[in-house]
């Protein structure tokens, strides 16, 4: 049954998007089901107006000591999540918000408590695809996800992703990194949990602006052997 669900979106410098995107959300939740909703925007120590836009928009407004990343930024959301159900989207809205309705089908019609918003599983529903180089590097960062991790989902990095909040936290309070690679790990420790994960197809659009930089990029090529190392040597515990 539809109870409650909390609509995480970290932002860093995110002024110019945030008006759209939370209007959007926002007539989105006016018009679902939901008992109770909230938005709550993570300020990742912008330089901008980011805290205020959203503030202004009526929304719920936490922010970081500073700038720490996106992992940081989602760790944050959903440990002070309130709703029984938590998501966490791209402020630009990549993945369109009525896709959450394609998440919680697939949980509520298995019982799982995690779904993830997959480009990979049909390629079809990609309206506007990422440079072929980056697309490239997505398939080559996958492969090497699965052989260094064992995890065997086909697109790790699409944020769209939809947890039971109870769940969220036993997941999120383990997680270690800030960075490109934190959906590695969170799926890594799902996995270790016990949590079945289901990688769900869906409607995405690349967006400009992105703040993953190619630098930040090949430093992510690294994360899934962290994430293996931390599993080896029992830091999820």
């Amino acid at each position: 049954m539809r109870r409650s669900i909390s609509i995480i979106i970290p932002a860093f410098n995110e002024e110019k998007r945030l008006p759209a995107t939370l209007a959007t959300v926002l007539g989105y939740l006016a018009a679902s089901s939901w008992e109770f909703s909230e938005i709550v925007v993570v300020d990742d120590g912008s330089r901008d107006s980011t805290a205020a836009v959203a503030e202004a928009a009526g929304v719920r407004v936490l922010r970081n000591p500073g700038n720490h990343g996106k992992g940081y930024s989602v760790r944050h959301g959903m440990l002070e999540a309130r709703g029984e159900w938590a998501l966490f989207s791209d402020a630009d809205l990549s993945a369109p918000i009525e896709e959450l309705g394609a998440l919680w089908s697939a949980v509520e019609a298995a019982g799982a408590a995690c779904a993830i918003g997959s480009r990979a599983l049909d390629r079809s529903l990609v309206g506007v695809h990422q440079s072929a180089f980056r697309e490239g590097m997505g398939r080559v960062f996958n492969l090497l996800m699965r052989l260094e991790t064992g995890l065997p989902f086909r697109d790790t990095q699409c944020g769209f992703k939809l947890f039971q909040t109870e769940a969220a936290r036993r997941i999120f309070e383990r997680q270690r990194l800030d960075g490109f690679g934190f959906d590695v790990e969170v799926l890594y420790i799902a996995r270790r949990l016990g949590y079945p994960i289901l990688e769900v197809p869906i409607r995405w659009n690349d967006a400009p602006g992105t703040k993953v930089s190619m630098l930040l990029g090949a430093k992510g090529f690294l994360d899934p052997l962290k994430v293996r190392w931390n599993g080896v040597t029992g830091k999820y515990r």
